[in-house]
């Protein structure tokens, strides 16, 4: 699947340690140690743009994690959602559900890396569990026929060796300790929607921040927002895959240091590939994207000739 690669083009970053550079003296390397970041890359101190200003010139890098650690702080900067809903969020009337979010959110509120300690873990009721179920087998039903072959490989593993199936929603941990086994990425709890450029420095530490509250039973095949069931059955899979792990590490990368233009642009590639990418596999369309493949209505529409109908909430 080398092909999720195409087009991608890694940016050359810089380091926060340097928040004023001078383009001439502005090289060397140095690695991020394994007790930083557990899958140790190198970041090459020099940005293509910086060869184009004057000597004198100086730059301002903003801000940018260099280790897990230094996460800790992102995960409970969301911008909306979370605790809090919009008035047409299907749960917004139902205070029982409302509190139910606020109580999850603070738990991962709560979280603070350290190498070695479990990720938070949920008690899912019995209604969630059923949601989750609900969705599961009409998403798995949809994916066998509508996503790459890669995705369909790694779910029936994930089943295996996750606890993954239709009977509970899965814990971040043993999702997280799959990933790391396949291709050095792990799950983080988030209190809600990130902006790009913190969700996107995440990734350049094989991070990737997850939700772990479930969308509102009333309507299972719809939400307005990243749930666990996005994050676990769109994104995690995929992250299984070495290329396109490697596609989300090389986007997360190039976000490094990069100006707000940079980050619209690599928050636009990665909306269009990672999150609703679609491509060719034996002449027919499939999905590979997170926000299709966590979708049943989406993943009809996109790779279906004509269109079906809409399923029913």
């Amino acid at each position: 699947m080398s092909s999720f690669r195409k087009g991608f083009n890694s940016l050359i970053v810089a380091r926060r340690a340097f928040p004023a550079i001078s383009p001439p003296s502005f090289s060397g390397s140095a690695a991020i140690s394994p007790n930083q970041a557990q899958n140790p890359f190198e970041i090459t101190w020099a940005r293509n743009k910086v060869a184009r200003h004057k000597p004198a010139a100086r730059v301002s890098v903003p801000w940018f994690p260099m280790s897990r650690q230094e996460l800790d702080g992102l995960g409970t900067h969301s911008l909306e959602f979370g605790a809090e809903l919009d008035s047409d969020h299907p749960g917004f009337l139902d205070t029982e559900y409302r509190n139910r979010r606020r109580a999850i959110v603070e738990k991962g509120r709560q979280y603070k890396y350290k190498a070695g300690e479990p990720l938070p873990s949920v008690e899912y009721s019995a209604t969630e569990n059923a949601t989750w179920g609900y969705i599961y087998d009409h998403l798995k039903e949809a994916s066998q026929k509508h996503a790459i072959r890669a995705f369909n490989d790694i779910l029936n593993d994930m089943e295996r060796e996750c606890d993954y199936d239709k009977g509970r929603v899965p814990q971040l941990e043993s999702v997280s300790q799959f990933l790391s086994s396949r291709t050095g990425f792990t799950l983080r709890p988030v209190s809600g929607l990130l902006s790009a450029r913190d969700f996107l420095n995440a990734l350049a530490l094989k991070v990737f921040f997850s939700t772990q509250y479930i969308r509102h039973p009333s309507r299972p095949l719809y939400t307005p927002e990243p749930d666990v069931v996005h994050e676990l059955i769109g994104h995690a899979p995929m992250l299984a895959d070495p290329d396109f792990a490697a596609l989300s590490h090389e986007i997360g990368m190039a976000s490094l240091g990069a100006t707000d233009e940079e980050i619209d642009r690599l928050a636009t590639s990665y909306w269009f590939s990672v999150e609703f990418g679609l491509c060719k596999e034996e002449g027919a369309t499939k999905a590979y994207g997170a926000g299709v493949l966590s979708s049943v209505d989406e993943i009809a529409h996109a790779c279906s000739s004509p269109p079906p109908a809409p399923a029913a909430p």
